[in-house]
C-alpha cells in the first residue's frame, strides 16, 4: 500500500478508527511527521488533537536509524540490539541523548508555549505516527501517556515492518496498521511525499483543532474567553449592501466561529448552487461561518456580458465584505474567499481592493486566469482547487498559478469533472477547502478583521 502524503495516509487511517468514534478520546500526534496524520484521524473521530513529545535517538552516522527514544516525563527506551550493531558505546549514547533532550524540551516550548498537556485521565489515548521502523518512538510514546494516566492507549500507523508488533509488547492495549509489507526498510519508501514536516505545518495543525474545539464548546480546549469569534449561532436571510445595490444572501455563523467564508458563485450560478451549499455545510460543520449570495440581481443575471464582468463581480464582492466586517456576528471574525467558476476570478480580483487583509482564497474549478494582471497582486494564501478530467480548467489554472506570487498550492481531485459531480470528489473538495482555511484563519490574530 502506498500513500500519496501525510494527509492521505491520516484519512485512510481514519476510516480504520472508526469503532473508536463513541469513546472519550483524545488524539495525539508525535512531532513532527505524525501530526499530520493524526489531524486528519482527530478530525474524523471528531476528537480533541494534542502532541506527544518524544524524541528518537539516532545512531551518530545514520540518524535515521533509531537506537532508542526519549519524551516528556522522563521515558528513556533503548534498543540494545540496534546499539550492539551499530557498535555505539555509551559515551555515544550520552552525547545524542543530551542534544536530543534539548531540541525535545525547546519543541514542547514552541508546540505549546504556557499550556499544559491536555488531560489523559480516564480516557482513550490513540497516538499516531507517520509510520513505524524500529518501534524505539512509538514505544516512548506509548509508555508516556500511560504515565499520564490513559485508561486505555491505541497506537495506529500507516504502515510498518512485518513483525512489528512483537517489539512494542503490551506498551499498547490496541495496535493498528493499515499495511506491513515486506521487503521493509524505510517509512519514506511507502509515500510519495515524504518531504519533512515543519514546525509550521505542527502549529498550523494543532491551531485548527484547538479552534474545532472551541466551536462545539468541547471543554478540553482552551477556554470559551479566548475565543474570538461570535456570540452566534446565527443562520438568516439578508440583504447584503454591495455599493448602491442590494444583494440577497444568506449569512451562517456557527456558535463560537473562527472565521467567516464568503461565496463568489461561478456563471449562471447562485447562492442556491447545490454544490455550494454543500461545501459551505461541510464548513459551517468545522466551525466556519458561511455567506452564499447573490452578486448579481435577478434582472442583472441574465445579462451575459455582466456575468462574465470580473471587475463587476470583484468590486460587488469587495463592497459585500466591508458590509460584512460591520456586522455584529462577524465584525472580529477573519475573512476568506470561496470562488467557483468565474467567481474565482471575482474573489480574486476583490482580494486587492479590500481594505483589510483577506485571510485566504480558495478556488473550486475556477477560471483565476480571467484576474488578469490582478494575479501578482493578490496577497492572501490561495488554494487552486481542479478536477483531474477538466483538463482544460486545469491548464488555465496552471498558467494563473504562475502567475501568483502570494502563497499559493494546485490540489488536483483525481478523476473529477469540471462540476465535482463524481462520487466522493465533492466532498474531496470540501475537505481541501476546510483545511486551507482553518489552518489559516488559526495562523491570524483574533482581532483579524483588520479595523
Amino acid at each position: 500500500m502506498y500513500f500519496e502524503d501525510r494527509v492521505d495516509a491520516g484519512r485512510r487511517l481514519a476510516a480504520r478508527l472508526e469503532h473508536l468514534k463513541s469513546q472519550d478520546v483524545i488524539v495525539l500526534g508525535l512531532p513532527r511527521g505524525g501530526v499530520p496524520v493524526a489531524a486528519q484521524v482527530a478530525y474524523a473521530l471528531d476528537a480533541p488533537l494534542d502532541i506527544c513529545l518524544v524524541r528518537k535517538l539516532g545512531v551518530p552516522y545514520q540518524p535515521e536509524l533509531g537506537m532508542g527514544a526519549i519524551g516528556e516525563d522522563g521515558a528513556r527506551v533503548i534498543n540494545d540490539e540496534v546499539m550492539g550493531r551499530a557498535g555505539v558505546s555509551p559515551a555515544d549514547l550520552a552525547k545524542v541523548e543530551r542534544h536530543e533532550r534539548d531540541v525535545l524540551w525547546e519543541r514542547a516550548r514552541r508546540y505549546r508555549g504556557d499550556r499544559a498537556p491536555l488531560a489523559l485521565d480516564g480516557r482513550t489515548a490513540v497516538v499516531i505516527d507517520d509510520g513505524v521502523a524500529t518501534g524505539s518512538t512509538a514505544l516512548a510514546a506509548c509508555r508516556i501517556v500511560r504515565q499520564r494516566g490513559a485508561a486505555r492507549v491505541v497506537l495506529a500507523v500507516p504502515v510498518a515492518p512485518p513483525g512489528w508488533t512483537d517489539r512494542l509488547g503490551a506498551a499498547a492495549d490496541e495496535l493498528i496498521c493499515l499495511d506491513t509489507p515486506p521487503g521493509f526498510y524505510a517509512i519514506g519508501q511507502f509515500y510519495a511525499d515524504f518531504d519533512q514536516t515543519s514546525d509550521e505545518e505542527v502549529l498550523s495543525c494543532l491551531a485548527a483543532a484547538e479552534r474545532r474545539s472551541r466551536a462545539r464548546g468541547d471543554p478540553h480546549g482552551r477556554s470559551a474567553q479566548d475565543t474570538a469569534g461570535a456570540a452566534g449561532p446565527v443562520d438568516r436571510e439578508t440583504d447584503v449592501a454591495a455599493g448602491p445595490v442590494r444583494l440577497q444572501g444568506r449569512l451562517t455563523v456557527p456558535e463560537g466561529a473562527v472565521g467567516v467564508v464568503m461565496f463568489a458563485h461561478g456563471s449562471g450560478s447562485s447562492r442556491h448552487s447545490p454544490r455550494n451549499r454543500f461545501v459551505a455545510a461541510g464548513l459551517n460543520e468545522a466551525g466556519l461561518g458561511t455567506l452564499l449570495f447573490d452578486l448579481l440581481t435577478e434582472q442583472e443575471a441574465h445579462d451575459r456580458a455582466k456575468v462574465f464582468d470580473t471587475p463587476l463581480l470583484g468590486r460587488r464582492l469587495a463592497d459585500a465584505t466591508a458590509w460584512l466586517r460591520e456586522q455584529p456576528e462577524t465584525e472580529r471574525l477573519p475573512v476568506g474567499y470561496f470562488g467557483a467558476s468565474t467567481g474565482a476570478a471575482a474573489a480574486l480580483w476583490a482580494e486587492t481592493e479590500t481594505g483589510a487583509p483577506i485571510a485566504a482564497v480558495v478556488s473550486r474549478g475556477g477560471r483565476p486566469d480571467l484576474a488578469g494582471d490582478r494575479l501578482p497582486l493578490v496577497s492572501a494564501p490561495t488554494l487552486l482547487i481542479v478536477g483531474g478530467e477538466d483538463v482544460m480548467v486545469l491548464d488555465l489554472n496552471r498558467q494563473a498559478q504562475a502567475r501568483l506570487r502570494c502563497e499559493n498550492r494546485l490540489a488536483v481531485v483525481p478523476d473529477a469533472t469540471h462540476l465535482f459531480e463524481e462520487p466522493g470528489t465533492l466532498e474531496a473538495v470540501t475537505e481541501l477547502a476546510r483545511n486551507w482555511f482553518t489552518d489559516h484563519f488559526a495562523a491570524l490574530p483574533h482581532t483579524a478583521s483588520g479595523r
